[in-house]
């Protein structure tokens, strides 16, 4: 299906609307029936129809189609968080005795609901360095039911072979999900390389404003069906009429604020490598990232996170460099119009700082839309207020 199409004209019906551009938002929390028997099916089947926009609503429904569509999935559920999104997309396919297998160092909530709130009910984790298809192979049990994979991930960029890992689990009756926030569709297809469940927050690039929170899974129809019956609508996680509009505004932008911000990165990706102050840079399709061909293999592309190693014997010096950025702000998530840094130290106190530890000493960049020479003139401003040369 053509990107264009999908992102212009796929699920929407003008015709239906005044014949306008931009579909309106159908802020409403339930829908009226002439019809006993119809609203007896809708109680039947809720993914039927619209009963109520705790479950399905017309212009999130346009947003589930482009979704699912960018995905190469047969259908897809739009959350109001990607943690919510990971939530029901693991609690939905396990039960007490089973046991999952994860990357190491997930994604913070994901990891909580491992290792806080599933033992509670019976559910068990192993952890594994997942650059080796082996070591999730090495942690399968019988009673494995699900792998989580986070490929790239949002700070190192370790990744997994995505076919390699769905051949192990399909012939085992294993689901499969990823957190494809760092490539988004455009730029990874794990469908189409056999993974069950994509997740992604589209809080990031797919809405590209910092205004909006979400969370999208793609999968097939029966999968969110599933899901949509129970964790969907129990917990209620679905998104909001006006933050499903706000989505699909962003939409309409995606290809190009990637192509932008691809653009920008690459260029500050050769001023952060040339620059002394710097140990490491850490890309994933740079040639000097230790899984460059795997990236190539699977990844399309890549946009604007960056970590860096700086060369700093004490924290005050990192929080020196981040506090005098002037326009790159610090904060977290990525993926809007605003460049963004993340020191890695901010979750750590001057004495648990080690400078023989390298992770103390990253920090993420995020590159948004700004003019590269205004991101590098920041950066070099602050690295000279911090005496970092």
């Amino acid at each position: 299906m053509d990107l264009s199409y999908i992102i212009n004209e796929l699920g929407e019906d003008r015709d239906a609307y005044f014949n306008a551009v931009s579909p309106p938002i159908v802020q409403t929390s339930n829908f009226a029936f002439k019809k006993v028997d119809d609203l007896r099916l809708a109680f039947e089947d809720e993914m039927s129809g619209y009963l109520y926009s705790r479950g399905l609503n017309p212009t999130v429904d346009i947003l589930r189609k482009k979704l699912a569509a960018l995905d190469g999935a047969e259908d897809a559920l739009v959350f109001n968080s990607g943690a919510s999104a990971i939530f029901a997309a693991v609690f939905a396919n396990v039960q007490s005795g089973d046991h999952i297998v994860s990357v190491r160092q997930p994604y913070t909530w994901a990891w909580k609901m491992f290792d806080n709130i599933l033992p509670r009910f019976g559910v068990s984790t192993s952890y594994v360095d997942g650059t080796n298809t082996k070591n999730f192979e090495a942690a399968l049990r019988p009673d494995t039911k699900l792998i989580y994979l986070e490929s790239p991930n949002s700070l190192t960029y370790e990744l997994q072979d995505l076919a390699a890992i769905a051949a192990l689990a399909k012939p085992r009756g294993i689901v499969t999900v990823i957190d494809n926030s760092y490539c988004t569709p455009l730029y990874q297809r794990p469908v189409e390389l056999g993974i069950d469940l994509a997740m992604q927050t589209t809080t990031k690039y797919i809405n590209g404003h910092s205004d909006t929170v979400g969370g999208v899974l793609s999968g097939t129809h029966a999968m969110m069906k599933k899901i949509f019956d129970s964790e969907y609508l129990n917990m209620g996680i679905g998104t909001s009429p006006f933050n499903a509009w706000l989505m699909i505004r962003g939409l309409r932008t995606l290809p190009a604020r990637l192509e932008r911000i691809t653009a920008t990165t690459r260029q500050l990706l050769q001023f952060l490598q040339q620059h002394p102050a710097f140990e490491e840079v850490i890309f994933p399709l740079d040639p000097s990232f230790p899984q460059y061909d795997l990236a190539q293999r699977q990844m399309s592309g890549a946009c604007g996170l960056v970590t860096v190693v700086l060369k700093a014997n004490t924290r005050s010096g990192i929080v020196t460099f981040c506090e005098s950025l002037r326009h790159i702000l610090m904060a977290v998530s990525w993926g809007g119009h605003e460049s963004l840094a993340l020191p890695k130290c901010a979750s750590l106190t001057d004495a648990q700082f080690d400078p023989a530890n390298r992770e103390h000493r990253m920090i993420r960049f995020y590159f948004g839309l700004e003019e590269p020479a205004y991101l590098e003139a920041d950066i070099r401003q602050a690295l000279a207020n911090a005496g970092l040369h």
